[in-house]
């Protein structure tokens, strides 16, 4: 039989990243009026994409300064060597985010990442603002209530892998829990509210403090 090329499916802000971008905007270029559309999210009246949509596109700043937050997401110094000693390997990288491609791009080509198949979700950023954050129909992992669905893309290798692969996922967010329990205990990395997450639901995971130290253990033998 032949072997399946291992892959590594992994969340990108707060993951790959030390802080989310949403939260540094919100944190640094909003109001708390600009805040409505996740308080109608957490509501239930919206969908996670609609409040994130909508809530870059009332930035109102010149690109040079929200390029200057990427900065603030503190990404992993050592994914540029983790990466490629996974690639190195045989290691396919997934990334998967309900996130903005724009940023994501931004962040992986400062650092000369290369190689990642990337599902997020596109975006532009006009002049003076906003962020315009667009709904990818396109995918095939599209989903309204997130834009990019983290659950069928896991599924999606798992069932090419057909049980002679390796599937392995990587996440921070309760939206992760879901992706990140269809691989084994052994193949699932959670931190921050992914990993409480699971603690709760009663789930095996194995902790991960930054990106690096995660690839670190898969390429253990």
């Amino acid at each position: 039989m032949n072997r399946v090329q291992p892959v590594l499916v992994t969340d990108f802000d707060g993951t790959i990243t030390e802080h989310d971008f949403f939260h540094l905007v919100v944190g640094n270029l909003l109001t708390p009026d600009d805040m409505a559309p996740w308080t109608a999210f957490r509501a239930g009246t919206i969908s996670h994409f609609e409040a994130i949509k909508s809530i870059f596109g009332k930035i109102r700043a010149p690109e040079s300064a929200v390029r200057a937050l990427l900065d603030d997401m503190r990404p992993d110094p050592l994914l540029p060597e983790y990466a490629k000693a996974l690639q190195d390997a045989g290691w396919h990288i997934v990334v998967a985010s309900a996130g903005c491609e724009w940023y994501v791009r931004i962040i992986l080509e400062r650092l000369g990442v290369s190689g990642f198949e990337i599902h997020a979700n596109p975006g532009v950023y006009h002049e003076g603002g906003p962020l315009e954050m667009l709904a990818p129909l396109d995918s095939p992992f599209y989903t309204p209530e997130t834009g990019v669905d983290k659950v069928g893309i896991v599924r999606f290798y798992l069932e090419k892998a057909a049980g002679a692969g390796t599937v392995a996922y990587m996440g921070d967010g309760v939206t992760d829990a879901p992706a990140g329990l269809l691989v084994p205990p052994d193949l699932r990395f959670a931190r921050a509210d992914m990993a409480e997450a699971l603690r709760a639901a009663g789930q095996e995971y194995r902790p991960f403090s930054i990106w690096s130290d995660a690839a670190k253990a898969l390429l253990r033998p």
